[in-house]
């Protein structure tokens, strides 16, 4: 009796694990350029003495769900979204190299050029930092043009340049920033064939109505293993009282 009551608690404990997992995306359902985190169950056989006879369902973490977002139009300046396949670079919070879908961008008051979340975002030679300025743009392949104060429009110029690149997806994993990295830990090589459009966003990959059909399914399932838990201990306080009325 207790190896199926182990069973339908491990099996409990691992769907609660899913239904995190499920409910994050959900969280992140409006969060611009979200990629949504994907997990499974797979078999895992319980080692012991004697021979394996049960088997659990364990959840496991089957990566994240690269696919694109929608695009939408906000006539910001400062909010890009990537064309197709690539990402924007940003500094991580450990300091090192990430990648993100996040075009929503700022300017802090040192000219330093940031995602919506903090994040610097960084050209081949570092971090962006702009020249006080009436004006900034971004052009598609990333190229950022700034009219400094007090000159003319006719001084708009160049300042610096995007980092975007185009790993292969199977070389990204996602941090617990929520940020892409190369499993390697080294930086991705600049890709001049990812484009961006100026004045769009895009909107997280949840789907969710899928989402939303997850978490009831995730819940019945943990029922159903409740359920097993109690049958497991009802059955063993059965076979007790047999026991005892057999003596």
């Amino acid at each position: 009796m207790d190896r199926g009551l182990y069973v339908a608690m491990t099996g409990a404990k691992q769907i609660m694990q899913a239904q995190a997992v499920n409910n994050h995306n959900i969280a992140n359902v409006n969060t611009v350029g979200y990629r949504a985190d994907t997990v499974s169950f797979v078999s895992q056989p319980i080692y012991g003495v004697g021979f394996p006879t049960r088997v659990n369902a364990v959840a496991s973490d089957s990566g994240t769900d690269l696919s694109s977002g929608v695009l939408q139009s906000t006539g910001r300046d400062l909010d890009v979204a990537v064309n197709g396949k690539g990402y924007i670079a940003v500094r991580g919070t450990d300091g090192t190299e990430a990648y993100t879908r996040a075009g929503d961008l700022r300017v802090a008051a040192d000219g330093a050029v940031t995602t919506a979340g903090g994040r610097p975002v960084l050209s081949e030679s570092g971090a962006i930092n702009l020249p006080p300025s009436t004006t900034i743009t971004i052009g598609s392949d990333g190229t950022v043009s700034v009219l400094p104060v007090g000159l003319y429009p006719i001084a708009v110029a160049p300042t610096d340049r995007i980092k975007l690149v185009n790993p292969p997806a199977q070389n990204l994993q996602k941090g617990e920033d929520g940020l892409l990295r190369l499993k390697d830990g080294s930086k991705a090589p600049t890709d001049p064939t990812v484009t961006l459009s100026s004045g769009m966003l895009e909107s997280s990959n949840v789907n969710s109505p899928q989402a939303l059909i997850n978490m009831i399914e995730l819940q019945r399932l943990y029922e159903f293993q409740v359920r097993s838990m109690n049958s497991s201990d009802q059955n063993e306080q059965v076979a007790e009282g047999m026991m005892s009325n057999s003596t």
